[in-house]
């Protein structure tokens, strides 16, 4: 079982239309909603894979209990913590001309140190049950700054790798735990290391306690700098769609390769295969399998020799 914490759950609001019109009023052609947080869409895709996964965080109010609904219809186990606040939404509005997604995102709510403390000891209960966690998102008001660090640190203690997505101080202090993975994008692989340079930010982050470290760099593709070495995987074509669950889809990936023990190029093909059938698909933690088998077959992973006057990943 793979278990994926979600701890600033939200309900996910689509809307496409033909076309965004800034400062207009805009048709909307077509709306959804259902299960987000980054967390969950990881869930998604690893069900939709057929793996054993259990969602676990926090969920309130009437959006929690709609969240907790949409889950189990879709047949996903959930573990979450029901707390007073208020689940917040997330609302995506796709421009099909463009290609372009605009996304706003609620705060969330404000967690009290009592439903943090019982969170606390379901993920114990939990993380003994698993092969794997998946530690994603953003914070909700009132959870501490180095609250990923402490999941880390009880996930170390049953002997279970976790796996890390988040950013700002939040990463930072995840780090210092030393987690298996950490898969940064760009933007927040730049402002956590202070480089524009994504490898030797990457290895600036294994330096600061990360074992791992997998950076997902949008079209270009995906870097890894690990104890075997570095590598580096991009989509053969570009794939129009919805950017915003590309992402999770690689940490689906990334933990079913950590779990399995797959060597580090195989990890990333899979990696970016998954992540670009993501991007076709209309919905975050969604992914066409067509795309995803044909890009299987044509991403290629690239090894990185140490550059002049720098070793490789230690």
């Amino acid at each position: 079982m793979i278990l994926t914490v979600t701890l600033n759950a939200a309900l996910d609001v689509t809307y496409r239309l033909d076309r965004l019109r800034p400062h207009a009023s805009n048709r909307v052609r077509e709306t959804a909603a259902r299960a987000g947080g980054k967390g969950v869409n990881v869930s998604r895709v690893l069900h939709t894979l057929g793996h054993d996964t259990v969602v676990t965080g926090l969920a309130g109010g009437s959006t929690g209990e709609a969240l907790r609904a949409e889950l189990a219809g879709a047949g996903i186990t959930d573990r979450l913590v029901p707390i007073a606040g208020e689940t917040r939404r997330t609302v995506a509005v796709v421009d099909e001309e463009q290609g372009d997604t605009t996304v706003l995102l609620e705060p969330g709510p404000v967690v009290t140190a009592a439903e943090w403390a019982l969170f606390l000891d379901r993920y114990d209960e939990l993380v003994s049950r698993a092969e794997a966690v998946v530690l994603s998102g953003s914070l909700p008001g009132g959870i501490p700054t180095d609250a990923y660090a402490v999941l880390i640190r009880l996930a170390r203690a049953r002997r279970v790798p976790a796996l890390l997505d988040a950013d700002g101080d939040v990463l930072r202090a995840g780090l210092v735990e030393a987690p298996a993975v950490v898969k940064p994008n760009a933007h927040e692989l730049a402002a956590v290391s202070g480089t524009d340079d994504p490898r030797a930010g990457a290895e600036a982050m294994r330096a600061a306690g990360a074992r791992a470290v997998v950076a997902s760099l949008g079209p270009a593709g995906i870097i890894a700098c690990a104890p075997q070495g570095s590598w580096a995987a991009r989509p053969p074509e570009a794939i129009a769609g919805n950017p915003t669950g590309a992402g999770d889809a690689a940490v689906a990936a990334l933990a079913l390769g950590l779990v399995a023990g797959t060597p580090w190029p195989e990890r990333l093909i899979r990696a970016v295969a998954l992540s670009a059938a993501a991007v076709a698909a209309p919905l975050a933690g969604d992914f066409e399998p067509a795309v995803h088998r044909r890009l299987l077959g044509r991403v290629a992973a690239e090894h990185l020799p140490a550059r002049t006057g720098e070793s490789p990943c230690p």
